[in-house]
């Protein structure tokens, strides 16, 4: 596995992460559990869920998972809620969940974020994060240590992205970036959210790595015959981590073999691509 630096936050993670976005209930924990420990004995220790996920599940399977390990993870979560109180219910939430004493990222758990200032989106998560006392609770949450540093997720470019990458607060942003989904980033031009968010300093941590499978799907529809011996995977995955921007690139992670053929891409460096010059 190889390692990058989550922008200003100086903290050293593994290029790929776990997504712990597709854990359900019915999945069997314990094998979850080994699933996990295996995938950090081989190097992965950025860990990614949210309370919705699989209802508290995944948290839940993931605070199993650190238990007795929890200094060599780092484990982010985020919150749905934007007001104070909404924030404070659901980090307490998340820390039992986790069994764990403090959060290293906190995220907002955000879709789109509209422009504030919008006539009809006077109550919008970007309202509330700016202007409700959002971004002031987790600051303060930073400052009391409860969580070591701030960020959000965003399924997309949009005007109030950028307003919250403008602040200049956050540590780090968890967006959409892959071969179908590029407009999150122009390698050609140097432009989009997250060429802004790198110019201040944020870590960037990316969502649907490979195309949560729409690029597959597509391809062998297509061209059956010619993509049954093509390794598609392996591909998307290279091409999301051959942008040096990128420090997390998330994979949702189901087996023994998905931790190994993800840390192979990890460990191909010599397979990177020149996204600019392509």
């Amino acid at each position: 596995m190889q390692y990058r630096t989550l922008g200003k936050t100086g903290l050293s993670v593994s290029e790929i992460g776990y997504g712990g976005g597709r854990v359900r209930p019915a999945h069997d924990e314990t094998e979850l559990v080994n699933m996990l420990h295996y995938a950090l004995e081989r190097g992965f220790n950025y860990l990614d869920t949210a309370p919705t996920y699989g209802g508290g599940y995944s948290e839940t399977v993931i605070g199993k998972a650190i238990a007795g390990r929890r200094e060599a993870c780092i484990v982010a979560t985020k919150t749905e809620a934007f007001d104070a109180a909404g924030i404070a219910a659901d980090v307490a939430g998340s820390l039992q969940r986790l069994n764990t004493d403090y959060i290293d990222i906190l995220q907002f758990h955000g879709g789109w974020f509209p422009l504030v200032g919008a006539m009809s989106e006077r109550d919008s998560p970007t309202e509330q994060i700016l202007n409700g006392g959002g971004l002031e609770t987790y600051l303060k949450l930073k400052e009391q240590g409860t969580v070591r540093f701030i960020g959000f997720s965003a399924d997309g470019p949009s005007g109030g992205t950028e307003q919250l990458i403008a602040t200049g607060e956050f540590d780090m942003m968890q967006i959409h970036y892959n071969l179908m989904y590029q407009s999150t980033c122009d390698a050609f031009g140097k432009r989009g959210v997250i060429p802004d968010a790198v110019a201040k300093e944020m870590g960037i941590v990316l969502m649907r790595s490979t195309t949560s499978n729409a690029f597959q799907n597509l391809m062998r529809h297509c061209f059956p015959n010619e993509m049954a011996d093509v390794d598609v995977d392996s591909f998307l995955l290279n091409y999301s981590i051959s942008n040096p921007m990128v420090d997390v690139a998330l994979m949702s992670l189901q087996s023994v073999d998905d931790v190994e053929w993800t840390n192979a891409v990890s460990d191909d460096v010599g397979a990177r691509l020149e996204l600019q010059a392509i």
